[in-house]
Parts: C-alpha cells; structure tokens; sequence
C-alpha cells in the first residue's frame, strides 16, 4: 500500500452493459446499454437520482452481480467469463468494498474487523497483522485497534470499514455513499481520506455519492439517470 504512479491504462471497461429484471410480466430495464471506461488510478464520481441503476452498475463491477447482455471487463478481466467460484475468489483479491452502512461485527475489535477479508488469503497470522496494523496505520485509527464497534464515532467506524476495504491492497475500491450516515467533519474526514488514498497510494475510486460536495473530489463526474449514462468532468 505505498506509493504508486498511475499508469494510463483502462482499469474498468464496460461495453454495452444491460441488466433487466422480471417480475411475472414486468420488465425492468436497470441499465440500458451503458459504456464507461476509468483509467489506472482515477477518482471517478457516479452520481443519479434514486432507482436510476448505480448501486446495480457497483455492483456489477464488483463482481456481485453479473449483466444481463454487455461485457464487465476489471483489471484485465472479463468478469463474464469466470465461473462463481473463479469470482469469488477474483472479487477477494481485487475488490475493496466501503458501504454507507459499515456493518462491523460488534463482537470483533477493530483490527480482527479489519483482518476478516485476509482470512480469505493464503497469509500467515504475522503477516496478517502486518497488513492490519498498516491499514490501520494508513486510516489513522491505530490507536483504537483494540477498540470495539460500540466504543468508536460514526467517522471511526467509516474509517475502520475503509481499512477493511483496503486491507488486502485492491485493484480498486468500491465506495455506495460512503459519507451518507455521516455530520458533514466527520464526512469531511472520510473524502480526504480517499482523497489520500487516491493521489498518494494510486488507489482507483468509484464512489457512488449524492452529494455534489463529495463529488467534486473527484476527477471526473458520470450520471446516471434511468439506465443511461452521462459523463462531464469535475469542477
């Protein structure tokens, strides 16, 4: 997790991405022939109003879910292609996931919080808490490692879910309003933090937002609105 120098290639590449639900007769078109590239360490804003398709596009990204027709390619990968399995263990190694809702386990301090997804790995306990202590190092709450989720702010918990999300040193991070369950200070804290993690460690960042102030962090600016897709830059 040091610091890296975003290369220029395509990190995400989305070709003609539909989803449709059905309900009995109903057809619900989610995602409409969407394309969207995002480079080797952008920031990329997704923005739209309610029901328009984003955490549908998030997740299809993050391998949880899969198109209905379109090709979802991620860090070289055609996500279309791997069996549930080859997924699952892709999504482990290359995902970081940040949600509005944390959802730390209340019985587990911070840092066994933070080591969950490295269980998943094939790394020894020593260098388990060698990647604990640096994520927690790099979010600024090592000093609350041994601390539980009751004992922590609403910032501290977003802080810990970011470690988590980042503790296995991803691809990319998948953020669905990451500041939403948060006072502006502490929602403040977190856009610096991915801001940081963006500039000085080469993260690349999807981060679903309603807030036009967060998303002005970013580099660049896509809306989504029923199933179609627009893009403009930042200001």
């Amino acid at each position: 997790m040091g610091e890296t120098t975003p290369s220029n290639s395509v990190q995400v590449d989305i070709r003609d991405v539909h989803k449709i639900y059905e309900r009995g007769s109903e057809r619900i078109d989610v995602l409409q022939g969407i394309d969207v590239e995002i480079r080797d360490g952008e920031f990329v804003a997704l923005m739209g109003p309610s029901g328009s398709g984003k955490s549908t596009l998030l997740n299809l990204i993050g391998g949880l879910d899969r198109p209905t027709r379109g090709t979802v390619r991620v860090a070289g990968e055609d996500l279309g292609s791997l069996s549930d399995g080859a997924l699952t263990r892709w999504r482990a190694e290359n995902i970081g996931f940040v949600f509005q809702l944390v959802n730390l386990l209340p019985v587990l301090t911070a840092e066994r919080n933070i080591e969950l997804p490295l269980l998943l790995t094939n790394l020894s306990k020593s260098e388990r808490k060698k990647h604990v202590e640096a994520a927690l190092k790099l979010v600024g709450l090592s000093h609350r490692a041994g601390h539980y989720p009751r004992q922590l702010s609403g910032g501290e918990e977003q802080r810990i879910g970011i470690a988590r999300a980042i503790v296995t040193d991803p691809t990319l991070l998948l953020c669905d309003e990451p500041t939403g369950d948060l006072d502006r200070k502490a929602g403040d804290e977190i856009l610096d933090l991915l801001h940081a993690l963006n500039t000085e460690h080469g993260k690349t960042i999807l981060m679903v937002t309603h807030d036009p102030r967060a998303a002005a962090r970013a580099q660049r600016t896509v809306h989504l609105d029923k199933g179609v897709l627009s893009t403009e830059p930042a200001p």
